[in-house]
């Protein structure tokens, strides 16, 4: 089965990048960081979602990133499907951080249980089917609004979501041009996706 090892965020500034997902996330391997100027605006047509168990945690989360310089996008709070919010970290990448839990069971333990990349997409069934000649299993299928693909064995899952819903649920405009500033690394090899996302072997 196709796995992603980790993910790479390309920014302008790689040391404070590293602080930031340090001092917020506490994120190692799973996201890395590198050096790049390429042109870059608007919505990058992706987010990145922590999901977890209880809301402390997503609040603990969500402070520790705005203490850290995080933009906040959507405040965190109780909805039809738990509880999340949504920030932009400095290096302009969109984090979405989840619940499906709408009560707290404990205290805040800074537990991720799941890193989700949710790409947006043009065509999702010219995508899916793309993906899944690469080897991913879908898990669930929505038609052309969500798709999520079997993340079992991987450190990060896998999800795409229509360009224009996912930038509705991150809070932003969904215009955006450039790069995306995204690299994505896993065992599929060497490619670039029908949306300009970029794979590459895992190191």
């Amino acid at each position: 089965m196709t796995s992603i090892d980790s993910i790479t965020l390309e920014v302008a500034d790689p040391a404070a990048a590293e602080r930031f997902y340090s001092d917020a996330f506490g994120l190692g391997k799973q996201v890395r960081v590198r050096a790049s100027q390429e042109p870059t605006s608007g919505f990058r047509g992706f987010t990145v979602s922590l999901v977890v168990s209880q809301p402390s945690i997503v609040n603990g989360f969500f402070a520790a990133a705005l203490e850290a310089g995080a933009t906040e996008l959507k405040p965190a709070k109780k909805s039809l499907w738990g509880y999340g919010g949504v920030v932009q970290a400095p290096d302009g990448t969109i984090w979405q951080l989840a619940s499906s839990s709408k009560k707290d069971t404990g205290p805040d333990s800074r537990q991720i249980d799941e890193i989700v990349l949710l790409l947006g997409v043009s065509d999702m069934a010219a995508t899916k089917q793309f993906y899944v000649d690469r080897g991913l299993t879908v898990a669930k299928s929505f038609g052309s609004k969500y798709v999520e693909f079997d993340g079992t064995s991987s450190p990060i899952k896998l999800s795409l979501y229509g360009r224009r819903g996912l930038a509705k649920v991150a809070g932003v405009a969904p215009d955006g041009s450039g790069s995306h500033r995204l690299t994505v690394s896993g065992d599929a090899g060497t490619f670039t996706d029908p949306d300009g996302y970029t794979w590459e072997p895992a190191a």
